[in-house]
């Protein structure tokens, strides 16, 4: 397997193969808690660190694992970051951690996270894998702040509230409301609200992708150079 360049592994992760976008794992989280930016920022970090941590160690031990254990060793190495990223919200962000409740352990299934440790991690040096854990996170983390500023805005009508739950008091105004009197959708607060808003994302990008594409397939192509062909003129001598 021919080892991608750093730059096509950052375009993968962030927009190729965006794994909410285009390989769309990782839904039941994603759905569930997007209702505010705070909460999809908690949970998202909580998956780039993960996806970082999971990637470089199953990098690491991919010469010494065999193929009939590998896939629990996987699944070891993931809830153990899982745990390690619940005790620290635990420790620091608690009120946070008790809003997102079981999602955070929840990442231990996440399909996105031993997909691209199967798929990646295992057949890639540490620091190319390194790499893709974090592009890979911080697409899925785009996509859920996002999704989540999106659905708060239209829901609540406010965007950034209760940021200290995760910056602490700092943050504690960051949250504001930009039209006074917004009547609230709870629509778009529940569950139904973000697979509207997921599929709003996902149409957005295919047709930033086809309009690519079509502007590529319409620019004009540079005719192949061609060299110069050197022509022999035999004289006749009578």
């Amino acid at each position: 397997m021919a080892t991608k360049s750093n730059a096509e592994i950052i375009r993968d992760g962030l927009w190729s193969n965006n794994p909410a976008l285009v390989q769309v794992l990782g839904l039941c989280p994603l759905l569930a808690v997007t209702s505010t930016v705070v909460n999809a920022i908690g949970l998202g970090l909580a998956t780039l660190l993960v996806l970082m941590g999971s990637n470089l160690a199953v990098s690491l031990i991919r010469n010494f694992v065999s193929d009939s254990v590998r896939l629990p060793a996987f699944v070891m190495i993931i809830a153990s970051f899982v745990t390690c990223a619940e005790l620290l919200m635990q420790a620091f962000t608690y009120e946070l951690y008790q809003i997102l409740g079981i999602f955070i352990p929840l990442i231990v299934t996440n399909c996105a996270i031993l997909g691209r440790a199967d798929a990646f991690a295992s057949k890639n040096p540490p620091l190319p894998a390194l790499l893709d854990g974090a592009m890979m996170g911080l697409g899925f983390l785009a996509v859920l702040v996002i999704l989540g500023g999106f659905r708060e805005l239209v829901g609540q009508g406010t965007l950034f509230t209760d940021m200290d739950l995760l910056l602490g008091p700092m943050a504690a105004d960051w949250g504001f409301r930009p039209l006074a009197n917004y009547p609230d959708v709870l629509f778009m607060i529940l569950p139904p609200g973000a697979f509207i808003g997921l599929g709003l994302l996902i149409a957005i990008k295919n047709g930033i992708d086809n309009r690519l594409k079509a502007r590529r397939a319409q620019a004009p192509k540079e005719p192949a150079s061609t060299g110069s062909k050197r022509v022999r003129v035999t004289g006749q001598v009578s």
